[in-house]
């Protein structure tokens, strides 16, 4: 192994086990009382919005609208982080006060568009599709192509509810909207009924 003339050195402070008897957290700890009792039903709604690159202005805007309804709701939104219907649904969230996570299919965090608040980058190709849907408890798809085809095929799959904004609805399954308001709605609505 190389090591280019450089040393290194770790230093490893001698410490002693916190003082459990006063029930006070160890010194320079805090905690976080309310944490160990949170559920994950106490979490924050996570929506996906999915759609292609490539749409319409009249479908930019709707997903545009969609984002921003999500944010008002409360919910944070989840995407795929690029251009087209994903950054319009960003946008829209932004513009309304919301939380932005994109899941890109490359590795470099200066790919995501410049509303998402969380970059993941996985380096995966198409397939962090799957982890869009893995990480929302329903999806709203605008407009689209075959990716938006696979990951509302992938939520079928794990049973979470799908809205149709002018997409894909190859199933019964897939509700159909034909506005932002009623899309989100909907969504909202599918989630409360999925985990009760």
């Amino acid at each position: 192994m190389l090591n280019y003339g450089l040393v290194y050195r770790v230093d490893v402070p001698f410490s002693r086990p916190p003082d459990v008897s006063s029930g006070r957290p160890a010194r320079g700890k805090t905690e976080f009382p309310d944490m160990k009792t949170r559920q994950p039903s106490d979490r924050k709604i996570q929506i996906a919005v999915i759609g292609g690159r490539n749409a319409s202005k009249h479908v930019l805007g709707l997903a545009e609208e969609v984002g921003r309804r999500i944010a008002e709701s409360g919910a944070v939104l989840v995407c795929g982080g690029l251009g087209g219907v994903m950054e319009a649904a960003c946008r829209g969230a932004k513009q309304a006060g919301g939380v932005t996570i994109g899941i890109l299919p490359a590795d470099r965090l200066q790919d995501a568009n410049p509303y998402v608040d969380a970059v993941v980058a996985t380096g995966m190709g198409v397939a962090r599709n799957a982890l869009v849907v893995h990480s929302c408890r329903g999806a709203v798809a605008v407009g689209g192509s075959y990716g938006t085809l696979s990951e509302i095929a992938f939520a079928l799959q794990e049973r979470k509810p799908v809205v149709s904004l002018k997409s894909w609805t190859v199933d019964e399954h897939v509700v159909r909207a034909e506005t932002s308001e009623e899309a989100v709605r909907k969504i909202l609505e599918m989630i409360a009924i999925a985990e009760t």
